[in-house]
């Protein structure tokens, strides 16, 4: 007799909740989505080529020598009802136009932040903004960067007191993990402040 959660119409009956996980050229989405994909993540890297000079900012990161193209995918089981699927945008401005895409259908984001280079989370912020969908802003702390605390972070975003700030490590699962819980508790919050029938 097969088992409860091998029946195939139980399985049909889980939620399958979409998120983003946005921010500037090489602040480590692909490393985040990575951290704790239970399945092999889905990765749209290339090379970085003598095609991009000129075009990419690799200052902070110039060891940097991959970069995502169109999308990171993953996915995480929460419960036989709820799965979280993953999806890391691209960070340079030339495929910015995926961005919409790729948001349609997600209940909230990640904003990742470098604070070497914290201008380039600014267009994930106000694209989140301009759309009302709800994010909070993780500060990925790499190694050897000077480290700043959350408030001193969101006064330089200039970030709404509402939005959930924190320190994580990309590369860490259960810190990604503390990212996702603090996005899901986010959107439930915000949902519940929805006037009825919205």
């Amino acid at each position: 007799m097969a088992s409860e959660n091998s029946d195939p119409r139980r399985r049909l009956t889980a939620t399958a909740v979409k998120l983003l996980v946005a921010g500037g050229f090489g602040v480590g989405k692909t490393t985040m989505v990575g951290s704790v994909s239970e399945v092999p993540p889905l990765r749209t890297e290339e090379l970085l080529t003598s095609a991009s000079e000129g075009v990419d900012d690799l200052a902070g990161v110039e060891a940097k020598s991959t970069t995502t193209v169109a999308l990171d995918f993953g996915r995480i089981t929460i419960s036989p009802e709820l799965i979280l699927y993953l999806f890391g945008t691209p960070g340079q401005d030339r495929f910015w136009f995926m961005w919409d895409e790729l948001a349609t259908g997600a209940l909230g984001a990640v904003v990742l932040a470098d604070t070497r280079r914290l201008e380039s989370c600014f267009p994930a912020v106000d694209f989140f903004e301009r759309r009302g969908l709800p994010f909070v802003v993780g500060v990925n702390c790499f190694d050897g960067a000077h480290r700043y605390g959350t408030e001193e972070v969101r006064a330089a975003l200039d970030v709404d007191p509402t939005v959930p700030m924190l320190l994580c490590d990309a590369r860490d699962r259960e810190s990604t993990k503390q990212v996702l819980v603090t996005l899901i508790q986010h959107v439930m919050r915000n949902a519940e402040l929805l006037p009825a029938g919205r």
